[in-house]
């Protein structure tokens, strides 16, 4: 019998609200199932924002709170390959905070489910707590989204610091993929200049490509519909990060794929 490599599991997060996280998670996933790849994308935050970005049903049940709680197990949770959250996620983190082995909860609930899936996409909340660590103790990789301001390298250490909380006796195999610039503006001095005071902290830890900051991503997310759909023009933003992350997961079939539809990208 030939066995099915595992998943590459990927933690997404960011320091703070605001970043263009969401979306990132959102696009990436349309990006990766371009190439033929199976993706799950798990909404790890709260809010939802995710779960609403995919249209997912809000009276869907189970959630990822029903999976970390042990009311369900994580394959009952998916949802058209999404695992969706809501304000219960609140409570359930509540809930895990007493346990014991509580750090473990989102990696072993998610075994059973990533086998038919080639990457797995989570969603973390825009703070770096229990439920970002559970996301980064689930993952393979941990990828950054940082803001294009001043403030980018703390926010970038900040994150650095949970990750290496996470490897520290919980997920030592986990991996820094990097840092990518999100919604901005590198047409101004400003953003540059972050740019490149970010690059000589982190090398080539920081992606070459940067999202560009753009009010249609609010009207792609009201529509629930992506953004390589709703603006093609805005499209390439996305394919060439996907194409880098494809690289540094050494997936090359799938950048060979990929590039049928980078001309999208105009």
């Amino acid at each position: 019998m030939i066995l099915r490599p595992v998943a590459d599991k990927i933690a997404i997060l960011s320091q703070k609200g605001g970043t263009g996280k969401t979306t990132t998670v959102r696009t990436l996933t349309d990006v990766l199932r371009l190439t033929g790849l199976k993706v799950l994308a798990i909404d790890l935050d709260p809010q939802g924002n995710l779960s609403d970005y995919f249209d997912v049903d809000p009276e869907a049940d189970p959630t990822i709170s029903d999976v970390l709680t042990g009311r369900a197990t994580a394959s009952a949770a998916v949802h058209n390959d999404i695992i969706p959250a809501n304000l219960t996620l609140a409570e359930a983190e509540l809930a895990l905070a007493g346990k014991m082995g509580r750090e473990l909860t989102l990696r072993k609930a998610i075994r059973e489910v990533e086998g038919p899936y080639d990457i797995v996409l989570i969603d973390c909340p825009p703070a770096l707590g229990l439920l970002t660590v559970n996301a980064l103790v689930a993952a393979d990789y941990a990828l950054v989204s940082s803001e294009a301001q001043y403030f980018a390298l703390q926010g970038v250490e900040q994150a650095l610091e949970v990750i290496d909380l996470a490897r520290d006796g919980l997920n030592p195999d986990l991996t820094w993929l990097g840092v990518f610039f999100n919604i901005a503006d590198m047409r101004t001095v400003h953003s540059r200049e972050a740019f490149t005071s970010l690059r000589e902290h982190v090398g080539d830890k920081l992606f070459d490509t940067t999202i560009r900051s753009s009010i249609a991503y609010a009207g792609s997310a009201e529509r629930a519909v992506s953004i390589l759909d709703f603006r093609p023009d805005l499209a390439g933003d996305y394919l060439l990060l996907g194409d880098e992350v494809l690289k540094r997961l050494g997936r090359e079939e799938a950048r060979q794929e990929l590039k049928r539809h980078l001309p999208l990208a105009g």
